[in-house]
């Protein structure tokens, strides 16, 4: 059974660890470890039957290695890539591309979420288009001070375990 909520995901740092990507001489990334839960969350989203796009900055390339090689490939009803779109996030242009290979329209937008573990990007970029923004605080990589009001997320969980009782509560709330 199809659930309301729509999730849109991040990869990097979300998904998968960007620490332990490993890329070739071109730069695509060949393998990468899960942060640890998030394959399990992943995958348990999808067999719920929640719709999930990823919404990722990179290379086409990188990201069919690195989900076919950990066999998650298939719970992503859309792909939506900055090196196929053009743009990078937080470009309105990331989120129109995943809305429109999903058939969403415009009433839609209350029921979308955006998970990823950038407030310059995922947050900013999830706000910026009226959409429910989830930080996931894990990495240490990026920037944790708010440099710019549109950078609050709505939500923030500090690993992808946090994330199921969020979305299970976001996505009950819109059932009511």
């Amino acid at each position: 059974m199809s659930k309301k909520l729509i999730i849109f995901t991040d990869s990097g740092d979300t998904i998968i660890n960007e620490a332990t990507e490993v890329r070739d001489g071109r730069g695509i990334v060949q393998e990468a470890e899960l942060i640890p839960g998030a394959g399990e969350v992943l995958r348990q989203l999808h067999e719920e039957g929640f719709t999930i796009a990823l919404v990722a900055d990179g290379e086409w390339e990188s990201f069919q290695n690195v989900y076919r090689k950990n066999g998650l490939g298939g719970c992503f009803d859309a792909w939506i890539v900055s090196e196929k779109v053009g743009r990078q996030k937080p470009a309105a242009v990331m989120f129109e591309t995943a809305f429109r290979l999903l058939g969403l329209t415009e009433a839609d937008r209350s029921r979308v979420v955006m998970i990823g573990n950038n407030l310059k990007k995922d947050v900013a970029g999830a706000n910026r288009q009226g959409l429910t923004s989830i930080w996931l605080d894990w990495s240490p990589r990026y920037f944790h001070r708010l440099e710019e009001p549109d950078w609050q997320p709505d939500y923030t969980v500090k690993t992808p375990a946090e994330l199921l009782p969020l979305l299970h509560e976001l996505n009950r709330k819109l059932e009511e």
